[in-house]
């Protein structure tokens, strides 16, 4: 039998001995200088109204359905897990890193191994922002109460609409910064928004924190004077996006699997996103992304968006028509709500 959750369905998500501070939103997307934005796993407290912890006692104290983060070596995770479950509250327990990189070397270690699989198979249900992780804990816990539900944007909250108009925007943005993790293709990206450069006249932005290593790397890649811009320090999320909102597109080629922040942010400024193979990737960007697609083809289609205005335009119009189905804050509350319900 079903037991439908209420329509005032809040979500209390608990990252255990974790570094950001404790926020409600009770005002669901809120305004954009809240101390953590509405993304990631805080979008979905954020989208249900709901608040992030990093006590167990605040979470107990909610009285709420508990989506439980499993960080670290999972102990604290482990034992958040039996005192919510003795208080009586549903737990939904997600890996907190999910990108397959980041999944491998949390599980390469035997006992953390073991510990993940204890706690993925005590808990209620598992809940994992992409296919590939739910797929894992479906496999961990011998049964189907594993689900995916993307972290969801708040594309249907006027106040989080960063888009300027087209004739405003110009450049390729890199949305990748890691040189160190393969499976970013960071560098692969950096040469190919070269080639686009050098084929359009477009500028490239990228970010590099790396000091001297960066810009001795950056140095290498041959951009023509002028071409490339390069920022050294982070910005605040929403002076980033407004950064990013500058631009004709975004390019990445990462292929780890992972929720998909880059695609997201370039949702929020309605910015094209070309390549990346995260789930909201494929959701958001079905025809630009770069799942099952190779760095050949997605040049060619990053090429196609910024020399032809009219597909261009038809790439705009179209994403948030597509993105609402699946990622808006309204569709993935209810998706939670009937989850935590069932």
């Amino acid at each position: 039998m079903q037991q439908h959750a209420p329509p005032n369905f809040r979500l209390t998500v608990l990252n255990p001995g974790g570094h950001d501070v404790a926020q409600d939103f009770p005002d669901g997307a809120g305004e954009t200088a809240l101390p953590h934005p509405p993304t990631n796993f805080h979008a979905y407290a954020s989208c249900t109204h709901g608040s992030f912890q990093r006590e167990t006692t605040d979470a107990l104290a909610r009285d709420t359905p508990v989506l439980l983060l499993l960080r670290g070596d999972f102990s604290a995770s482990e034992r958040a897990l039996e005192t919510l479950q003795k208080a009586g509250r549903f737990v939904a327990v997600s890996l907190k890193e999910t990108g397959l990189h980041q999944i491998a070397n949390q599980l390469q270690n035997s006992a953390r191994l073991a510990r993940f699989v204890r706690i993925v198979q005590k808990a209620d249900a598992c809940l994992a922002p992409t296919p590939e992780a739910a797929d894992l804990c479906r496999a961990s816990r011998g049964d189907r109460r594993a689900a995916f539900i993307p972290t969801p944007y708040p594309i249907d909250d006027p106040r989080w609409n960063f888009s300027r108009p087209i004739e405003q925007r110009s450049g390729i943005f890199i949305g990748t910064r890691e040189w160190d993790v393969p499976s970013r293709n960071h560098l692969a990206a950096l040469i190919a928004a070269r080639r686009l450069s050098e084929s359009t006249g477009e500028h490239v932005t990228v970010f590099d924190c790396e000091g001297r290593k960066g810009a001795r790397l950056l140095a290498e890649l041959g951009f023509v004077p002028g071409k490339l811009r390069v920022l050294h320090k982070k910005l605040a999320y929403p002076d980033y996006l407004r950064e990013l909102a500058r631009h004709r597109i975004v390019l990445q080629l990462d292929t780890s699997f992972v929720p998909g922040q880059v695609a997201g942010d370039a949702l929020l400024c309605r910015v094209p996103c070309a390549g990346g193979n995260g789930a909201i990737d494929r959701l958001a960007f079905p025809e630009t992304c770069g799942f099952a697609r190779s760095i050949a083809e997605i040049e060619q289609l990053a090429s196609r968006l910024l020399s032809d205005r009219e597909y261009y335009s038809e790439m705009v119009a179209a994403m948030v028509p597509v993105a609402s189905k699946s990622l808006s804050f309204e569709v993935v509350a209810k998706q939670l709500a009937e989850f935590f319900g069932t």
